[in-house]
């Protein structure tokens, strides 16, 4: 296995000539399907592409990182990397983060701000002619017009402000395809019109979909709160819809870019055989030599990691993969997990520990709905909330299977569950939900957890968890009560290690006052916590730039300003 070209030396020892696709990246190049670039440089590899990736390009000198790999045929990809930049770089608070964990020995200032957009408009100055395709979760969740934390202001489409031919939302793995088989075929990218899971931005005055639902104008949500929150609520129930999204039309008036930004309905769900494709594709699963010897920190903690499945039906306020991954749940096969794990277990690192066998919420692997009609015809934003629903097959069996399968390897020690578990899936307020639920969470407490047992409550009051769509805090004391129990049956001394947010829309610094009081009481000392930071395309954020809620058009209290921020913080310590 080999890495994609970085350097023209590694063209010339690949024995190119030329590079079809060159894909920018904020992070370090890592090649493991945990990370964007990786996955998308792997997919179009597989297609027979040749691909090349610049990682970190500095944007600040005479921009020979943008040069060096000269003109692609087709088309440059463009992504600010794992996370949205403005997020990476500042605090809930502000303040510029000193450190970066996508960058060797995690050293910060190796990535611009608003970077996505930064990069894409030095490639249309330098080569105007090349198309610019934009993909990754900054450009997905700034696809329409969102509130911006940083400026305090709202922001048209990236499109608008980065100058790009084409944008990709959402895990672009069928898009991408699609992209390069057409341009690569001799189409125009303005050609590019109909591929799902796109968006692009439309002139004034030229011919538009018929088939369209016009959001309010951009230059109207910035003039009312209310037509923002309106377009959210749009833009979320189609986003979460399982089938049926209509085409959405946005203008942008007013600029050099203006026009019309239309955000075409998305790809089918994945199947579980295309899933596992993408997770078989040959990576090396290590850093490109380049950064030997130096320290990454978001790999040191993937690196013996398993991803099981994709998407969360969780529906969260505050968080933003149902909106980039989707609401409905891709599980990989048994064959594809398992060749993944034997595939870790080779590397000459790997000391018999699995850190993680999950997924965005680990326990959701293999959940469906009962009834597939009931799911399309559905248009709830979660399925756990205000109440589990009753067509989810929220089944904890396959999982159990998939962890003794797991365990049984010869290489295994142990593999522990890492990523978030939800608890309202296996637990009522009365108990386990079944003989299986009861099961798994004696099993994830004897053989997958390291010590300490992360969950996220996220805070104790009834009306700010409704805001939030979490379930009641009983919920939790339950689950509390269940964990000391099995902890003193079978000795286990594990910690359970509970996630809080504060300034949430909607709390209150009385609602933080009794918070405080509420987990004193339990003797619980929280050390995940979190000032809540409005980030794009999530409801939360709509409500704190609005002080609206979207769904009901109801007002909520807001803390906004920086010191209100840290007095609710402040009641955590």
């Amino acid at each position: 296995m080999t890495f994609l070209p970085t350097s023209r030396k590694e063209l010339t020892a690949a024995g190119w000539s030329y590079v079809d696709i060159i894909l920018f990246t904020g992070d370090a190049y890592i090649d493991h399907p945990s990370f964007g670039a990786a996955v998308i440089g792997r997919v179009l590899e597989a297609e027979g592409y040749r691909v090349a990736i610049v990682a970190q390009p500095n944007w600040q000198d005479d921009l020979r990182d943008f040069k060096k790999l000269g003109v692609p045929r087709f088309f440059f990809g463009v992504t600010s990397g794992s996370m949205d930049s403005m997020v990476n770089h500042y605090t809930a608070n502000k303040r510029l983060r000193h450190n970066d964990a996508y960058t060797p020995e995690g050293k910060a200032g190796f990535r611009p701000d608003y970077a996505t957009t930064v990069y894409s408009r030095i490639l249309k100055e330098l080569f105007p002619a090349v198309p610019v395709i934009l993909g990754g979760i900054e450009a997905s969740l700034r696809r329409l017009t969102h509130y911006d934390y940083w400026s305090g202001t709202l922001r048209p489409s990236i499109l608008v402000e980065s100058g790009a031919d084409l944008l990709v939302y959402g895990m672009g793995e069928r898009p991408i395809r699609e992209i390069a088989r057409r341009l690569a075929s001799g189409e125009a990218v303005g050609q590019l019109q109909d591929i799902p899971q796109t968006a692009r931005l439309v002139p004034h005055g030229a011919l538009l979909p018929d088939d369209r639902l016009d959001l309010h104008p951009f230059d109207e949500c910035v003039r009312s709160k209310r037509a923002f929150a309106a377009n959210f609520a749009v833009v979320e129930r189609e986003a979460n819809k399982k089938e049926g999204a209509v085409r959405l039309a946005e203008a942008v008036h007013g600029g050099v870019n203006g026009g019309v930004v239309v955000v075409n309905p998305p790809y089918p769900m994945m199947t579980a055989a295309e899933l596992d494709a993408v997770y078989d594709l040959p990576y090396t699963r290590t850093p490109h030599p380049r950064y030997r010897g130096k320290r990454i920190p978001a790999y040191e903690m993937i690196r013996h990691s398993v991803t099981i499945h994709r998407g969360c039906f969780g529906g969260c306020s505050f968080c933003t993969i149902a909106a980039h991954q989707g609401r409905f749940i891709v599980s990989r096969s048994e064959a594809s997990i398992l060749r993944e794990v034997e595939a870790v277990t080779q590397m000459t690192d790997f000391k018999g520990y699995l850190s993680d066998i999950g997924g965005p919420s680990a326990n959701m692997y293999g959940m469906h709905g009962r009834n597939e009609e009931a799911c399309i015809r559905c248009r709830r934003n979660a399925c756990t909330f205000p109440a589990l629903c009753r067509n989810l097959d929220a089944n904890h069996s396959r999982l159990l299977r998939l962890y003794s399968l797991v365990r049984e390897h010869r290489s295994v020690k142990k593999a522990f569950i890492s990523s978030g578990i939800r608890y309202d899936l296996f637990l009522t307020e009365n108990g386990f939900s079944d003989a299986d639920a009861q099961m798994y969470f004696e099993q994830l407490l004897q053989h997958h957890v390291s010590g300490r047992l992360k969950v996220a409550p996220e805070h104790t009051e009834e009306h700010v968890l409704k805001i939030m769509r979490k379930p009641s805090f009983a919920l939790f004391e339950t689950l509390k009560a269940r964990f000391d129990a099995q902890n003193r049956k079978e000795a286990l001394r594990l910690q359970l290690i509970p996630y809080f947010i504060s300034a949430h829309p909607g709390c209150t610094e009385r609602d933080m006052q009794q918070l405080s009081d509420r987990l004193r009481r339990l003797r619980l000392h929280p050390e995940q916590v979190q000032d809540f930071t409005p980030t794009p395309m999530t409801h939360a954020s709509a409500i704190f730039y609005t002080g609206i809620d979207p769904e009901t058009g109801q007002k909520l209290y807001v803390a906004r300003r920086q010191e209100e921020k840290q007095r609710q913080k402040a009641y955590f310590f």
